[in-house]
């Protein structure tokens, strides 16, 4: 038998094989998806955040459609639950080819709307699909304007992540030093060197790119966790290691910059305030993701004993978020005046940016320095999901009144979420003075309203704040905290229980017998200072 000429070869190769192999690795089979974002009462075009999953789970990304469009892709995962994969997404149409089959997808955009999701069937043929979001609360009619204080993302990423998820201010991290004695100039996890300039995305939505983090793992180049805390808005670098930190304090205080205490429960966290006179607190913060709850024994056994919890060896999501109020609390009755805040680390964990945010009040419109200058003065409120616009005799949160005994504060205001509330609590030197059940009014748009009409008789010195919570799917939760008022009344301080003093000194006095022996002598001597105010607190609480 004669062998085929290579005419008939080549013919064959072209007619037959060809078609098949490209059938398998050519993309011909697969179908384009294009879609649109819009929001659905003004018909514009939104930016926002997509989730993309087939129908085994498993996450896709999406690109731009635009020559002028962006999108950012973003995965994180931490164990085998908590993942975080997305696109964010100019205002520009996606697309995407998909294989046949089913697909889901998630529009998200901040906290002011609700989300979308719609799955859709791929054959052979290519789809369009427009995705509308409902906005059920607009902040800035209310003059507040969201950020968060604890961003890692790279500054290139920050614009369009920004928009997407309508966040107002980012401070990221850009210097980041885990090593003791180690200048931040020269850390190990420093994003190329910033510029100290305002970066404007657009009129209402800003970086400020120069901010610091000594978060400390290793001491003398031994494993030996202090902790972290951040220096918000300077300019000029930090050219000096930790610990001692009255270098550090020294510099800030010039700088007129800002010290977020990070985690409350790092080891090094409560002998700090007293010594560094710590400005914000974040009641939500890196460890509270939008995916599901991952760190459980992060230091546990830090809990103060006076927190009610399950089991000892843990911590459930709730249980984390008290531990961070209760600590709060605590400051606050021993009369440190912390403002809070909120973070994700966005950039290091599974985390949208802005999941955790807190909304500044600006009475006369944004700016950057009037947004830095009220988060410092606690004119605010934190967030994972709620929507809060109260006053307390018509003042912000974060005001100060100078009242007789007996005085009736009234607090009045509106609460918006996209799930019903739970709970709503007027909480006043660490006790919930009263539960107020919600109604949860469903709004024309979507979401819920909660009308707020309170009024409470102080007799002593006292600080009050409102909270509510939002339980959502598999025991998820939602809250949102205002910021405090202080009611500060001539000769009846605010005292503190034994219990919440006793904590603050023994945490101190256990991190000081933990690390004295890695610490030099100056750096001891701080936390002794921070334990002799804690002691003194001791001697005057009840």
């Amino acid at each position: 038998m004669n062998a085929p000429s290579p005419c008939v070869v080549q013919g064959l190769i072209r007619s037959v094989f060809l078609p098949i192999l490209l059938f398998f690795i050519s993309p011909i089979h697969a179908a384009k998806l294009t879609g649109s974002i819009f929001d659905a009462e003004s018909s514009q075009p939104l930016p926002a955040r997509l989730y993309l999953t087939d129908s085994k789970g498993k996450y896709l990304h999406v690109n731009t459609a635009s020559t002028k469009g962006s999108a950012v892709r973003y995965a994180r995962q931490r164990g085998r639950h908590s993942v975080e994969i997305h696109t964010t997404l100019s205002a520009h149409p996606f697309r995407v080819n998909l294989k046949p089959g089913r697909y889901t997808l998630i529009a998200e955009r901040g906290k002011e709307y609700l989300p979308v999701k719609t799955t859709i069937t791929i054959a052979d043929q290519p789809v369009t699909i427009t995705l509308k979001l409902k906005r059920f609360a607009n902040m800035v009619k209310h003059h507040y304007y969201s950020g968060e204080t604890h961003v890692h993302r790279t500054l290139a990423e920050l614009p369009n992540a920004m928009l997407a998820d309508d966040l107002n201010v980012a401070l990221p991290l850009t210097y980041w030093v885990t090593r003791s004695h180690t200048p931040p100039t020269s850390g190990d996890k420093n994003q190329p060197r910033p510029t100290p300039k305002l970066i404007i995305v657009d009129p209402t939505h800003v970086i400020w790119p120069v901010n610091t983090e000594y978060e400390i793992f290793s001491v003398k180049n031994k494993r030996h966790t202090l902790g972290a805390v951040f220096i918000l808005n300077h300019k000029a670098p930090f050219t000096v290691g930790v610990p001692p930190l009255t270098p550090v304090l020294k510099h800030t205080r010039r700088e007129n910059a800002i010290f977020d205490l990070d985690k409350h429960n790092w080891p090094w966290s409560i002998a700090i305030i007293p010594l560094l006179n710590v400005d914000l607190f974040p009641l939500t913060n890196n460890h509270i993701w939008r995916t599901e709850f991952l760190f459980r024994n992060w230091y546990h056994q830090y809990t103060p004993p006076f927190l009610k919890r399950g089991k000892p060896s843990h911590l459930s999501e709730s249980e984390w978020i008290d531990f961070g109020f209760q600590t709060y609390y605590t400051l606050l009755n021993c009369g440190f005046k912390l403002r809070p805040t909120a973070g994700t680390a966005s950039g290091v964990h599974p985390v949208p940016l802005g999941f955790g945010r807190v909304y500044v009040h600006l009475p006369k419109g944004f700016s950057y320095d009037a947004w830095i200058k009220n988060l410092n003065a606690g004119r605010s409120f934190v967030t994972t999901g709620p929507l809060m616009n109260i006053r307390f005799n018509n003042q912000t949160p974060g005001h100060q009144f100078h009242a007789k005994s007996g005085t009736t504060i009234h607090i009045t205001g509106q609460i918006a979420s996209e799930q019903p509330l739970t709970h709503i609590q007027i909480i006043t030197n660490a006790q919930t003075l009263r539960t107020i059940k919600p109604v949860n009014t469903r709004q024309p748009s979507g979401g819920y309203v909660n009308t707020i009409n309170q009024k409470i008789k102080i007799d002593s010195s006292s600080w009050i704040a409102l909270r509510c919570y939002e339980w959502r799917p598999n025991a998820r939760i939602r809250f949102a905290h205002t910021a405090p008022v202080h009611v500060n009344i001539l000769g009846k301080p605010l005292i503190p229980t034994k219990a919440q003093a006793r904590y603050l000194v023994d945490r101190t006095q256990d991190e000081i017998n933990r690390s004295r022996s890695l610490l030099t002598p100056a750096a001891v001597d701080e936390l002794r200072k921070s334990l002799q105010i804690y002691q003194t607190i001791l001697q005057r609480a009840k």
